[in-house]
């Protein structure tokens, strides 16, 4: 397992990358820094499954929620197959699963071959 200190600096990692892929999505209120602070409570889950922790939830809801229009939803998904390939030990499965276990019904599939640009 990775230590606390590890973790933050993939999680860093992972928002500044982020950021730089969501920059040509300038009218987007969506942001990676914004998708990593919302699904980092998840990582836990995300690399071992098991019950999801409530501030994941509440995470995953506030993402969602935020995602208010096509573009919004573009960089989420862009931002999330970014943060697939950069932190480690995620698994597929428990990434797809999540938004159903939170009771979020997401319109595209979690995965990193998914192309965003067909998000409505």
């Amino acid at each position: 397992m990775a230590s606390s200190a590890g973790i933050l600096v993939q999680l860093g990692c992972v928002a500044v990358m982020c950021m730089v892929m969501a920059a040509p999505y300038g009218d987007a209120a969506m942001s990676c820094g914004l998708v990593a602070t919302n699904l980092s409570p998840c990582l836990g889950y995300l690399r071992t499954g098991g019950p999801v922790a409530g501030p994941c939830c509440g995470g995953v809801r506030s993402l969602y929620s935020a995602a208010t229009t096509r573009s919004d939803r573009q960089v989420a998904c862009n931002c999330m197959k970014s943060a697939a390939a950069v932190v480690t030990d995620i698994n597929l499965g428990f990434a797809s699963a999540l938004p159903g276990k939170c009771g979020v019904n997401i319109p595209y599939k979690i995965d990193p071959s998914f192309d965003c640009s067909k998000v409505q």
